[in-house]
């Protein structure tokens, strides 16, 4: 049987539930290994219902393992419903986070059962990732790695930040992903002040810091790495700022690990900077968890105050930004294990000049 699915059924028993439906893409193909665009699960306690319709025939069959494929004739939702009385279905839980309100209230008027909101049911099943999912996200890592060496020959004073985040997709793209994870950030000289700074039209000049924070999706999966580098020499306080987030980067991969929360771990990036009287130009959070999606749990964040576990996936980006002057971030992708931590990524860290 398929463990997720059996992780899934013992948080229905908790909550009451006889059926469960499944509508977020990335959730049908964690629990399905469907990799079309229309298909939606539904489980109970004794069936595991896939429905799509007639042109993923062929394909729900091949990959909904273990399913009992449905191709809907008409309305989809009509036919579910059909399902779902058979089954003597009372309550149901439904994805509230990503179902729209248009159809809530067409379930609503649809089905007898009683619809139960829930959140992150699916999501957090998620963040334990298996020993595939964990090689998958490695290969999506290298690819990543490997576009950082290559984009090191391409940048020079003149070409623009629009310019190299082009050429980082085109490389990831010939080495086998599928799309990129975000829109790349390129942010360069007091643009790198900008922790989303994607990229635009200004062109790199001599004395630029270079923020570089991109990913791909492989085979699903997703990677997430940044990287600072300078171009000539930079202002001494930009090699100050950079040393000190480098050191708050390796405080987090040395001191954290299974049992530790969210919060503690990402104590050992803030506190260190605060310590050095950067505390308000860090701003966002130390990381958060990567796999099916570039932004998912769990949050390495003062707020979480849950423990992190072995095989989550998170990411590890201390950043300073200071307006007018720049910034710096340095980002890995970390596997927690029992005693602590490995780096996905092997792309140097110190401060490169080019």
């Amino acid at each position: 049987m398929n463990n997720r699915i059996t992780e899934l059924r013992s948080e229905m028993k908790k909550q009451n539930l006889d059926a469960f439906l499944v509508t977020t893409p990335k959730n049908v193909r964690y629990l399905s290994s469907f990799t079309g665009s229309a298909g939606l699960i539904v489980i109970t306690p004794e069936h595991e219902y896939f429905i799509t319709d007639f042109r993923y025939t062929h394909q729900a069959k091949e990959q909904a393992e273990g399913f009992d494929v449905i191709i809907h004739q008409g309305k989809m939702y009509e036919e579910i419903s059909e399902l779902l009385n058979a089954e003597d279905v009372k309550a149901m839980g439904i994805e509230a986070d990503d179902m729209n309100v248009s159809t809530y209230s067409r379930l609503s008027d649809l089905f007898e059962p009683m619809l139960v909101q829930t959140s992150g049911v699916i999501e957090t099943i998620r963040e334990v990732k298996s020993e595939d999912e964990i090689e998958t996200i490695r290969e999506a890592c290298d690819i990543t790695d490997q576009a950082f060496e290559h984009i090191l020959t391409f940048i020079k004073p003149g070409v623009t930040e629009i310019e190299v985040a082009n050429e980082l997709d085109r490389f990831l793209k010939g080495k086998g992903a599928s799309g990129m994870s975000f829109d790349t950030i390129v942010a360069s000289g007091v643009r790198s002040s900008m922790p989303h700074g994607v990229a635009s039209d200004k062109v790199i000049e001599h004395g630029d810091l270079v923020t570089l924070d991109f990913g791909c999706y492989y085979k699903g999966y997703t990677s997430d790495m940044t990287r600072t580098i300078a171009v000539g020499e930079v202002d001494p306080k930009l090699e100050e700022i950079y040393n000190i987030v480098l050191e708050a980067h390796n405080r987090v991969i040395a001191g954290t690990k299974a049992g530790m929360t969210g919060k503690e771990v990402d104590a050992l990036a803030r506190d260190y900077i605060t310590e050095k009287g950067y505390g308000p130009n860090f701003g966002h959070t130390t990381g958060h968890g990567i796999g099916l999606d570039v932004h998912e749990g769990p949050a390495v964040a003062s707020r979480n105050e849950k423990p992190l576990v072995e095989n989550n996936i998170i990411t590890n980006e201390p950043g300073i930004y200071v307006s007018g002057l720049g910034g710096v971030r340095i980002e890995d992708d970390l596997i927690v294990k029992a005693d602590g931590v490995e780096s996905l990524n092997r792309s140097p860290k110190k401060l490169i000049i080019v």
